[in-house]
């Protein structure tokens, strides 16, 4: 690999930005693609899937063969609120791979006893999201019902392009958090990319069922998100 290509390739990591080598296999040539670039044909295509997958696979394209090494940051999933749900999402998303952070301000809840080998943090979100801030990479998961807790988190989703962002509440409770969000310059198609109610349509009724519903959603999100419209190219 050319140091070029490699320097590339370190920048998208350290962006945290999904990138693929993409290496002919007839001259040998590699190039980085991140994601976000407008690829036309099949290699596009093939490298959409790719970026969805995120499984490295020798593909064709326009008579020609090429292997498409991916590399996709981690996914994380930031949960704002260390209520019952969050017990059984954080150790259920953690065997699924993700890297998983729970944030509560209120002591009495974000408990190590309650939580167990994950990271927790009994702080408001506005101070512990500046210093590790919400990207494209991140599914952010509000289950307060507190809007002085969720509200900030889930705007700063919305603005961070989070590939994910869901809210815990019954539909009243979801038209009074998207009125408080209008009011703040959010137009409608912005809002619409919250998830509430939160989770899967799958008629779950206990914290645990609603914690599969959730992880199922950010799951199908993650997969099926829009690769090429997204901001990503490192120069």
């Amino acid at each position: 690999m050319e140091l070029a290509t490699l320097e590339r390739l370190n920048a998208c990591r350290q962006a945290r930005i999904a990138a693929v080598l993409v290496t002919d296999l007839a001259g040998g040539q590699a190039t980085i693609i991140a994601e976000g670039s407008q690829v036309n044909g099949a290699l596009g295509e093939a490298l959409a899937a790719a970026f969805r997958s995120g499984r490295s696979s020798v593909v064709e394209a326009d008579g020609q063969h090429y292997f498409l090494n991916v590399h996709l940051p981690p996914p994380d999933i930031v949960i704002i609120g260390a209520v019952h749900i969050s017990q059984v999402l954080a150790q259920m998303a953690a065997l699924a791979g993700f890297d998983v952070r729970i944030i509560d301000p209120r002591a009495a809840f974000a408990t190590p006893e309650r939580f167990a080998a994950i990271n927790l943090t009994a702080e408001w979100p506005v101070d512990i999201l500046m210093d590790k801030p919400l990207d494209a990479y991140t599914a952010l998961v509000a289950v307060t019902h507190d809007p002085k807790i969720d509200d900030f988190p889930i705007a700063g989703a919305l603005r961070s392009g989070c590939f994910y962002v869901g809210a815990l509440g019954s539909r009243k409770t979801h038209a009074s958090r998207l009125e408080r969000l209008k009011a703040e310059g959010f137009n409608d198609d912005t809002l619409a990319r919250i998830h509430g109610p939160i989770g899967l349509n799958i008629g779950a009724a206990s914290p645990a069922e609603i914690a599969v519903s959730i992880l199922a959603q950010i799951i199908e999100a993650l997969r099926t998100r829009d690769v090429v419209s997204r901001k990503g190219d490192i120069r």
